[in-house]
């Protein structure tokens, strides 16, 4: 819906925005921090990026943030990349995560469910008893500040206890999902070179046993620098030979110690891939993600004690962080293992009902399939604790929010946000005390200065731009991992406007100051809310003899879904028949992930360069969401121009 049309679907009531934790937290900063008391969340917003400073000061009060040691200002630097914050504090991000077990010992802090949809609870105390037995353990076993922490598991609660062990010795946590292939996984953990690694003997997805202990042999062949393997025999099997046994590490009643860390220490890594080479390995910091973190799970999502937070993800997307996270604010996290239309396309919202959800996280393309499979969520299930249903992943498309309002309730309060793995959070989403418009995101972040600008740097309001952000986030990475002089890091996000982050997708700035995104500007494959660079599939798929080379494409398409074309130019005397489709995707699936597998293998007479040599995806991309070829791609920089002609007839074919 445009601003020429500006009718909310759903606005708060009065009540409701009394209530908000952003309400109370705007009169209290008004109060001692000179916040504006009048003019809504606009005004909160605007001084939180003009005072930036005094707006992160104030969040670190409000949620009672436990420096051991005092910071001796808020910013030492603010110059991006390099923004130095609070410095001189230490902290601990596992000592924030576990501070309501002090007050609700036998409440549930973890609700996990697997595809029986049958909820586990794990109470505050005993999460912190485990915690306090595998902190002393790694302890035992070597691990020190700094050291990494690998991990080859699903969302289960072992996974929590790990990563919360993990950020208690000062560890370096990293993790990737169980449906990696074993290339996927050590293109990741061979950068990082982790001391110690967690994994499953296998998973069960879609009522199917998955056995994994092949692949996990393999990664401990290939991680030289291991010096501990923990077991968790999730389908029952025995420990192998060499490897520690999960319950035996876990067992002891031991109260946890913090270590104290500079508030810029790692506590986790990331990664999100380009183009081009390697996962970008991104670090974050423990004190940038605490108060990051607090401010979004608490004020935009207004999640507290009383709250069930669900989000379905899996444990290598950013969104198990930020899902964990929500154990700052006393919050009690869902945690799913299994397949999200298990045994049939309403399972989410079977879980959102038996687990008493407050908040529901789901892909918008999860939503988009249930209206096309025509469920009846607000029919079939009790929802009346669901206050928020939030998407991410991809644009939530017009459809799907008239789709929410009417299948699940009318006074549903929809959050379509977007954020990023590179800060492990939202830039613009969620706001308790905001209307809702189809089609739009309700705002940027508080702490983020949000534009949308032009290729001169120009910002524009009501027209499509690159989106930026003008000032630091606590949570943008401190650095990669292994990029000593920083310049990968630097041209991931601040080549194309130097001091500004640049994120690599299209937005535009409504009038009303409300978000629409348009998708990635750059080739980055983002499925399911999980990103993988096309350098990733070139490689396996390269590698069979017939294939002389490809270009993947990842496209939005207007209705939510995503289409992601494989194209292929052939060896001589080779034929695209079933058996080497068949054999194509069989490699993607087993050496790379199965939520990459292409729509469509389409061969082609050749794959379009530029003169140095280098595949052009965003050029096809554009030409395949029907931009004409003049605009798609500046001819003079193509070293055979002719081949575009092929794309360029296949979108006029398709629209």
């Amino acid at each position: 819906m445009t601003p020429a049309n500006p009718t909310p679907l759903w606005q708060p009531d009065a009540d409701a925005i009394a209530r908000a934790q952003i309400t109370r937290f705007q009169a209290w900063a008004a109060e001692r921090h000179g916040a504006p008391a009048e003019g809504g969340y606009a005004a909160l917003h605007r001084w939180s990026v003009d005072e930036l400073d005094t707006f992160w000061k104030a969040v670190t009060e409000w949620f009672d943030v436990r420096f051991s040691t005092p910071y001796t200002r808020v910013l030492g630097d603010r110059s991006m990349p390099g923004a130095e914050w609070f410095p001189g504090a230490t902290l601990n991000y596992a000592e924030h995560a576990l501070r309501a077990s002090a007050a609700r010992p036998d409440e549930p802090a973890l609700l996990a469910v697997d595809e029986t949809h049958e909820p586990r609870p794990v109470t505050w105390a005993e999460l912190r008893r485990q915690v306090g037995s595998l902190a002393a353990e790694l302890r035992a076993l070597g691990v020190r500040p700094g050291d990494r922490v690998s991990a080859y598991v699903p969302n289960i609660p072992q996974a929590v206890v790990a990563l919360l062990a993990t950020a208690a010795v000062g560890g370096v946590w990293t993790s990737c999902a169980p449906d990696f292939g074993a290339r996927s996984v050590l293109d990741r953990f061979q950068q990082v070179e982790p001391v110690l690694l967690f994994t499953v003997d296998g998973y069960r997805y879609g009522g199917k046993e998955r056995d994994r202990r092949g692949i996990v042999a393999e990664l401990r062949r290939e991680l030289p620098t291991l010096r501990a393997v923990v077991h968790i025999p999730l389908l029952g099997t025995d420990t192998p030979e060499g490897a520690l046994e999960w319950s035996d590490l876990t067992s002891a009643d031991t109260e946890p110690l913090f270590e104290q860390v500079p508030f810029d220490h790692p506590l986790w890594v990331l990664y999100s891939s380009g183009t081009t080479g390697l996962p970008k390995a991104i670090v974050q910091s423990q004190g940038g993600i605490l108060i990051e973190h607090l401010k979004q799970i608490g004020l935009h999502c207004d999640l507290g004690p009383e709250d069930r937070f669900f989000w379905y993800t899996s444990t290598g997307w950013m969104m198990w962080n930020f899902l964990v996270s929500g154990l700052l604010t006393g919050t009690t996290i869902v945690l799913y293992d299994g397949s999200p239309g298990h045994p049939d396309t309403g399972a989410q919202w079977r879980i959102a009902e038996r687990t008493g959800a407050t908040l529901f996280g789901t892909s918008a393309a999860y939503v988009m399939a249930c209206r096309k499979a025509g469920v009846h969520p607000g029919r079939d299930h009790d929802l009346s604790r669901v206050q928020c249903v939030a998407t991410t992943g991809s644009p939530l498309p017009p459809d799907g929010f008239s789709w929410l309002h009417d299948e699940v309730r009318d006074d549903l309060w929809i959050a379509s946000v977007s954020g990023g793995t590179d800060v492990c959070s939202c830039f613009a989403g969620a706001v308790p005390t905001l209307p809702v418009y189809i089609g739009e995101l309700q705002a940027p972040c508080l702490g983020t200065d949000l534009q949308s600008w032009d290729p001169s740097g120009r910002p524009v309001v009501g027209e499509v731009g690159e989106l930026v952000v003008t000032n630091p986030m606590p949570s943008m990475p401190i650095r990669f991992w292994n990029d000593p002089d920083g310049s990968r890091y630097h041209d991931s996000y601040f080549d194309m406007y130097p001091g500004v982050w640049r994120h690599g997708d299209w937005i535009t700035v409504t009038s009303r100051g409300s978000v629409v995104i348009h998708g990635r500007s750059d080739s980055t494959l983002n499925r399911q809310g999980v990103r993988m660079g096309s350098a990733d599939i070139y490689e396996a798929v390269e590698r069979l003899p017939e294939i002389k080379e490809s270009l993947v494409i990842g496209i939005e398409q207007p209705d939510g879904g995503y289409w992601m074309p494989l194209f292929v130019h052939l060896a001589p005397g080779a034929a695209l028949d079933e058996d080497l489709v068949h054999r194509i995707k069989q490699t993607i699936r087993e050496q790379l992930s199965p939520r990459h597998l292409p729509d469509e293998i389409i061969e082609v007479p050749g794959i379009p360069h530029t003169l140095t040599g280098k595949r052009i995806e965003v050029p096809v991309k554009r030409l395949l969401q029907g931009t004409p070829l003049e605009k798609a791609v500046n001819p003079g920089s193509i070293d055979d121009l002719d081949l575009l002609h092929f794309y360029e007839d296949l979108a006029r074919k398709r629209a």
